[in-house]
């Protein structure tokens, strides 16, 4: 019989990210069933209800612990483990000092540290305080936090135009400001090519590509992916144009979005034909460039070769007469990209904000992905991404192969986008072969990929 271990802790905050990890590693302790690390917001504590525990008064300042498992003593051992991994969470790194009386607010820590840049990753509906604290400081701010209000979004950039500076996001995913990666950031080889994108995962598949190509960046300035809608109008994208238009680092710029509003498009346009600097677009949509192709174009602009980019097939997966397409994401417009390309099929977004509410995004948990694959049925193709570096899940493949080995099995053809450089920490050549060996058609670039399901579902490929 199952025993049940239930601690509150007041005053003990962490964030929702690293929580995620500690509660999924005291789930593969030994003995352990049911593991929730937490805090114990509203949703937390209706989750941790849902899974049967009894739970005490807690409020969203307390940091939650619900174990369930095969006794009272392998539970004690268990919290005994999670107390060492949660004191990792609080330890000062090596070297450095405590700090006893931080900054309470952005402006202050601003005036504390000479800051020029602020970045915001707190829930949804604080983000815009903080942020707006930042930007009055005379910093830019990257927001990282999603579900924040158009409205509000729309307030940000413009007195962050009338200051000067520049807001990247909400939603902004990633970034790369002189060589700091910001958020999910792949590990990138300096260069000449700047980008702007209204998209995380758009800017990681060009830089990465690029990175194949020995080609580096100077800056990544993402925009969220709402900038080039009608109701922002672009407000940070002509911004970060004109920023790096001025960096004498910067001999390129590729402006990358999913498909911009019309009158947006011509704005954008207008500006780009009085910069210095040459610009490639790559504005999905119908009868536009891809991602790769325009990479290629950046590439030849440059006078670089175009390479042949990596690729792991996986011979005898295919069908002569496959059943239907689906696409389980995790960057958004990666997976416009992909249904742009194949023309037809099923697609979720899962990295969208209505899933990402009380949940870290998919790019960090996998759960509601593996739940879609476990659910698609014999003889249908399945494409997903898979991207990689700092901030992503360490090692995806642990989890997504044998989850992809068992639709193999039962008859499903995968082919992933793997999306990553040769220095992330993942490992991209482990994680290829990882997946690939585990029975998915692998490809560096997502256009690939989703033309190569295409074909599986045509029955051209074999």
């Amino acid at each position: 019989m199952s025993t049940d271990v239930v601690r509150v802790r007041t005053g003990v905050y962490h964030d929702s990210v690293s929580l995620m990890r500690v509660s999924r590693t005291a789930s593969a302790l030994p003995g352990v069933e049911v593991a929730v690390v937490a805090m114990a917001t509203e949703l937390n504590l209706g989750i941790a209800a849902e899974l049967g525990f009894d739970l005490p008064k807690a409020g969203p300042a307390d940091l939650l612990i619900a174990l369930r498992g095969g006794g009272a003593d392998t539970l004690e051992a268990a919290l005994a483990e999670l107390d060492g991994l949660l004191a990792g969470l609080s330890a000062t790194p090596a070297g450095g000092a405590a700090v006893e009386h931080p900054p309470h607010t952005v402006r202050a820590a601003a005036r504390e540290r000479a800051a020029t840049l602020a970045l915001v990753s707190v829930p949804g509906p604080y983000a815009f305080a903080e942020a707006l604290d930042a930007v009055e400081a005379g910093l830019s701010v990257m927001i990282f936090s999603d579900n924040v209000p158009v409205e509000q979004e729309v307030l940000l950039k413009r007195r962050a135009t009338e200051l000067g500076v520049l807001v990247m996001g909400p939603d902004c995913g990633t970034a790369v400001i002189g060589g700091a990666g910001l958020g999910f950031a792949n590990v990138l080889r300096p260069g000449p090519v700047g980008l702007v994108a209204a998209s995380g995962t758009g800017a990681q598949q060009v830089a990465c590509l690029l990175d194949h190509a020995g080609v580096g960046v100077s800056h990544v300035l993402g925009v969220g992916g709402r900038d080039l809608s009608a109701d922002v109008g672009g407000l940070s994208t002509l911004r970060a144009l004109e920023a790096l238009d001025a960096d004498p680092a910067t001999e390129l710029i590729v402006l990358i979005s999913k498909p911009p509003a019309p009158e947006v498009a011509r704005a954008v346009a207008e500006t780009v034909a009085k910069l210095g600097t040459p610009v490639v677009t790559a504005l999905l949509g119908p009868g536009q460039d891809d991602l790769t192709v325009a990479t290629e174009t950046a590439l030849r602009a440059l006078g670089a070769p175009v390479p042949a980019w990596p690729s792991w097939p996986a011979p005898g997966t295919a069908r002569e007469h496959a059943g239907g397409l689906r696409g389980i994401y995790s960057g958004g417009t990666l997976c416009v990209e992909a249904r742009l390309i194949t023309g037809s099929g099923e697609f979720t977004d899962f990295g969208d904000d209505a899933y990402t509410v009380g949940r870290a995004h998919p790019m960090i948990d996998p759960t509601l992905r593996l739940e879609a694959l476990a659910e698609v049925p014999p003889g249908e193709v399945v494409l997903l991404d898979v991207v990689l570096g700092h901030g992503a899940d360490p090692d995806p493949a642990a989890t997504l192969a044998p989850a992809i080995a068992g639709a193999a099995a039962r008859g499903v053809t995968v082919v992933v986008a793997l999306v990553g450089s040769e220095g992330d920490p993942q490992g991209l050549n482990a994680q290829a072969e990882a997946l690939n060996a585990a029975g998915a058609a692998v490809f560096t670039s997502n256009a690939q990929a989703a033309g190569h399901a295409a074909e599986v579902v045509a029955g051209i490929a074999r």
